[in-house]
């Protein structure tokens, strides 16, 4: 489990990573204030701007969506993994 978690867990970073970036690569072609905003305060600054601007964000958005979920699902495998070994290993 643990190793099927580590796979999601990088595939889903380099997708949040790749669509991320693309988000901010339009909010900088908007203006320089946008992308400086989405640069410093993504979770604000960059979620408003994506919703103003859904046009043209939709597709990278979704995708980035899609790729944080793969990789919260990826953390939690690893997490699992790690519990499950920790509960099967005997203490001595």
């Amino acid at each position: 489990m643990g190793t099927l978690g580590t796979i999601l867990a990088v595939v889903g970073g380099i997708g949040t990573l790749i669509f991320g970036i693309q988000i901010l690569i339009l909010a900088f072609k908007k203006s320089a204030g946008w992308g400086i905003g989405t640069l410093l305060l993504f979770v604000p600054i960059g979620l408003i701007f994506v919703f103003q601007n859904w046009a043209i964000c939709k597709t990278p958005f979704l995708r980035w969506l899609v790729s944080f979920v793969v990789l919260m699902i990826g953390y939690a495998l690893m997490a699992a993994g790690m519990f499950s070994t920790a509960m099967n290993t005997p203490v001595q």
